[in-house]
């Protein structure tokens, strides 16, 4: 058939390549995609975070295909909103080694903030059905996701590791932070041994699975800032592992304002009795703020825990909705990128 109008037919030529591009404009979205067969734009995902653009109102959906990624990944505080998506959380996986006393081309140890697999330093992260993994073992301090940016949400992502596997650090031992670092984690799955949820951050924990691998003693290790109202809230997770009986510590203050709160949580039977730890620092006893309301499962013990630590009242319970813990001076409305 004869077309009658070439620029008709040339106008749809270059339509359709627009449509089979792998990386394209949508609504002012980039999106690229990352393919360890070359079935992509980049072959790493550090490419195609490179890519996206140095524009804080830019938006750049990175859709991950299955694979086992072997990166140490920076995503720089310069970059516009990033969405990191999985085809699933079991079969896409980013992961590297490094531990805390791994020695660097100096002889210096690179240390627990060095160790971590992936950088997140921008605001307006996101990510969905990715595992975030660090497999070094049981050789000390060794991060999978390190954050000091803003507004960062995890939806069905895994978090692997050991000891000091999900570092939210925002700005760590500043006396005064001049800003927010909050998180979102939804339907995610944490596991590991030591302090394996630590850091400075206001984060929301909701409908996760915490998983206290064998030999695990502390599960948080907030730092939470003088001032904040907010540090570490699960609401109606789970806490399980094989971790044995009666072995494992709710928390620990890394500093001495530390917060956590656990609600509606399903607590099993490796949760010692008695719940917290002061860290051997009796003042944090003071100063420190953990708390739990409606409990559930075997290590469920309300009469049993520290005398430190806090039942939450029907009244202070309103003041734990997820929106009130993260809505901030921007009314954050914590939604990921679709």
């Amino acid at each position: 058939m004869k077309t009658r109008n070439p620029f008709l037919f040339l106008s749809s030529i270059i339509i359709l390549m627009c449509i089979h591009s792998f990386s394209v404009m949508n609504n002012s979205e980039t999106i690229y995609t990352v393919s360890k067969e070359g079935k992509g734009d980049f072959k790493t995902i550090q490419e195609a975070v490179d890519a996206a653009e140095n524009d804080l109102d830019s938006k750049t959906k990175i859709i991950i295909r299955k694979g086992i990624y072997r990166e140490k990944i920076i995503v720089p505080a310069t970059k516009g909103a990033i969405l990191f998506e999985g085809e699933n959380a079991s079969e896409t996986i980013i992961v590297n080694d490094d531990y805390a006393s791994k020695k660097n081309a100096d002889g210096k140890e690179i240390g627990t903030t060095g160790s971590s697999t992936i950088f997140i330093f921008s605001d307006n992260f996101s990510a969905r059905n990715i595992s975030f993994q660090n497999d070094a073992g049981m050789v000390g301090q060794a991060v999978a996701v390190l954050i000091t940016g803003d507004k960062a949400i995890f939806e069905n992502c895994r978090f692997l590791g050991f000891q000091d596997t999900l570092y939210l650090k925002g700005e760590q031992d500043v006396l005064t932070p001049k800003r927010d670092s909050r998180h979102y984690f939804k339907n995610c799955y944490i596991e590991g041994t030591t302090d394996f949820i630590f850091g400075a951050a206001t984060a929301v924990f909701k409908s996760c699975i915490i998983y206290a691998k064998e030999s695990a003693t502390y599960i948080t290790a907030a730092s939470t800032p003088q001032g904040k109202r907010f540090g570490f809230v699960f609401i109606d997770c789970k806490i399980t592992g094989d971790a044995k009986p009666q072995s494992v510590y709710l928390g620990r203050p890394w500093r001495p304002f530390a917060k956590t709160v656990f609600i509606s949580t399903e607590i099993s039977n490796i949760i010692k009795p008695e719940g917290w730890h002061n860290w051997n620092k009796p003042d944090a006893e003071k100063t420190s703020f953990y708390a739990e309301a409606n409990s559930k499962g075997i290590g469920a013990n309300p009469e049993k825990r520290v005398f430190w630590s806090h039942q939450l009242s029907k009244n202070q319970l309103r003041d734990y909705s997820v929106k009130k813990i993260l809505a901030g001076q921007d009314n954050w409305n914590f939604k990921i990128m679709k």
